[in-house]
């Protein structure tokens, strides 16, 4: 049975209003591009161009009371503006990498883990929603353990 989701940025607004006193204190770092695709944005969910400008920083994705609690680092490209994605939409930024797939039930428990390549993640993402315990899936890039995007039922 094929499942619906949507794919789910994060929010501009969460570091738009970040002063340079917090930036700081947060321990962020501006970059510029220097190759593409490498620095994908979790904001736009696109991958940047070389030569723009974005924050590095720290960020908690997954804000569970449980031992599955987790942030780590993220890009976001200056001035990014957030995400529209569509229901089933796979944006471009997730298809030619590999990835980790997480299901979590809704306290935040991982129920369900795999790894695949980009293009293959439609797939993964409904097998891991047949399980009706999982509330939500993480995604992030295989190789570094970086987060992507949280990915909901439609």
């Amino acid at each position: 049975m094929k499942i619906d989701f949507l794919i789910l940025p994060l929010d501009s607004s969460l570091f738009n209003s970040l002063s340079h006193s917090e930036l700081e204190a947060a321990n962020a770092k501006w970059l510029e591009v220097d190759i593409c695709p490498g620095y994908p944005c979790r904001v736009s969910l696109e991958d940047a161009k070389v030569g723009e400008r974005l924050l590095l920083l720290s960020y908690t994705h997954h804000k569970a009371t449980t031992p599955y609690q987790s942030s780590g680092p993220i890009f976001v490209r200056e001035n990014a503006i957030t995400a529209e994605t569509k229901v089933n939409e796979i944006p471009y930024m997730l298809r030619h990498r590999l990835l980790s797939v997480r299901g979590y039930s809704n306290d935040g428990t991982m129920l369900e883990a795999d790894v695949t390549e980009g293009d293959e993640l439609e797939k993964h993402i409904n097998g891991i929603f047949q399980n009706a315990d999982v509330d939500y899936i993480q995604i992030h890039n295989a190789k570094p353990g970086c987060f992507n995007c949280t990915v909901v039922r439609a």
